[in-house]
């Protein structure tokens, strides 16, 4: 029976940081990945995707991308970065391992773990498999009638059949796959809900800094928030995404999907309501950031022009309700709804009712397991490569004061 003090699930952001700081405490730890290190940017993405964040900041603290500090790195870039901060490290990782069931040892501290090349004993267990689990695509649509396609699974326009396409889901990836199927000539529909719409940069500083400064990557959870989208680009150099612009480059505006009958789409009327919403949290960024300059006599240019805004499209001022596909020469649906989480191989109080993580900060009310890199698990910043560094290393923490009291030996 192989046994390791750690078993870490998962070699993507998450696997890689967690690995970095076991090692650097010394504590014994594996890491298992069923695909490569960084698999899902390399094959669950599509190939023009970069980073929404600059390279200066979507980093771990040692090490640095070779490209332009002020650039987007690249999907295969990141994975690379990946793949070079694990031999950094000496990270003990194991490709093409499937972890598939977790079980607690009877009688004994730690659990049986199995996988795709046998079984592994651990005293602790990081599910570091991430948000990114498990494409979601809402049962609306047979899939006999139209073709339909989640975002993971969508490279570029050649994957779609000829014709114009629904994109579903208004957060960065539906906007930015929105933008370059219209760029290669698709006539696009593009259904918005409630988002958030940082701007890109301003002031001279991307939005990651002000992030940074206004101290909103710390800032933790309150019910509802979690799950807000969030609509921003790296896309071409990096934008803020403007939906107006998108509307006026062609792009249809619809409100969010309810249902589809016979041929037919319906929307909520909910997409000025869903826009203005977007616009008030980006004027509040604003507001917050010409706040903090004054406050600390910054030398940052005035940028009234970020106020600025297009008119309103026609279609936003009369919203569409419903759409026949085929009388609009919709052809194909894509998804770009997210992810739900896929932890059917964890055979231990780890979860609650409906499947889903039961933990604090990433401590699971299973004692020793620990889950890594979800949103929110600690604060805005942890499902980002920037933010998951630093919850690693709180797991850490934990596991090691954790092992000192399981090794007091007692006086009796």
């Amino acid at each position: 029976m192989e046994k390791t003090e750690v078993l870490v699930v998962g070699a993507g952001q998450a696997g890689v940081a967690i690995s970095e700081h076991l090692g650097n405490a010394g504590v014994p730890h594996l890491v298992l990945e069923k695909g490569r290190i960084a698999e899902r940017w390399r094959s669950r993405r599509w190939d023009s995707l970069v980073a929404n964040g600059p390279a200066w900041h979507d980093k771990f603290p040692n090490l640095d991308f070779s490209s332009d500090p002020d650039g987007f790195a690249r999907k295969d870039e990141v994975a690379d970065y990946m793949e070079t901060y694990a031999r950094q490290n000496n990270a003990p990782i194991r490709t093409g391992v499937e972890v598939t069931s977790l079980t607690r040892l009877d009688g004994r501290q730690g659990f049986h773990v199995e996988t795709t090349q046998g079984p592994i004993e651990a005293d602790y267990v990081v599910a570091a498999t991430g948000p990114f689990q498990k494409p979601l695509i809402p049962p609306m649509v047979p899939e006999r009638e139209v073709f339909q396609l989640h975002s993971a699974d969508y490279h570029n326009s050649d994957d779609l059949p000829e014709g114009g396409v629904l994109v579903v889901g208004a957060g960065s990836s539906g906007v930015q796959i929105a933008a370059e199927l219209a760029a290669a000539g698709r006539k696009v529909v593009l259904s918005v809900g409630p988002h958030g719409r940082p701007p890109r940069s301003y002031r001279g500083r991307d939005y990651c800094w002000w992030l940074g400064v206004l101290n909103k990557w710390d800032a933790e959870s309150t019910p509802g928030v979690e799950h807000v989208t969030i609509a921003v680009s790296g896309a071409d150099g990096g934008h803020t995404v403007d939906f107006r612009k998108l509307a006026a480059d062609g792009i249809m505006l619809v409100g969010r999907t309810e249902g589809y009958e016979n041929g037919h789409m319906s929307f909520a009327p909910d997409l000025a309501k869903n826009v203005a919403e977007g616009d008030k949290n980006y004027l509040a960024v604003l507001d917050e950031a010409d706040a903090y300059v004054t406050r600390n006599g910054l030398d940052l240019p005035e940028e009234p022009e970020a106020r600025q805004m297009l008119p309103d499209p026609d279609c936003l001022t009369h919203p569409i309700r419903d759409i026949d596909l085929d009388a609009e020469g919709i052809t194909s649906i894509l998804w770009a709804t997210g992810y739900t989480w896929d932890f059917g191989w964890m055979k231990v109080g780890a979860l609650d009712k409906k499947g889903n993580p039961s933990h604090l900060r990433g401590i699971s009310d299973e004692p020793g397991v620990y889950f890594l890199g979800l949103p929110w698990q600690t604060r805005r910043a942890s499902s980002f490569i920037y933010g998951v560094w630093h919850d690693a290393r709180y797991i850490t923490d934990h596991i090691l004061k954790r092992r000192a009291y399981l090794a007091y030996p007692g006086t009796l």
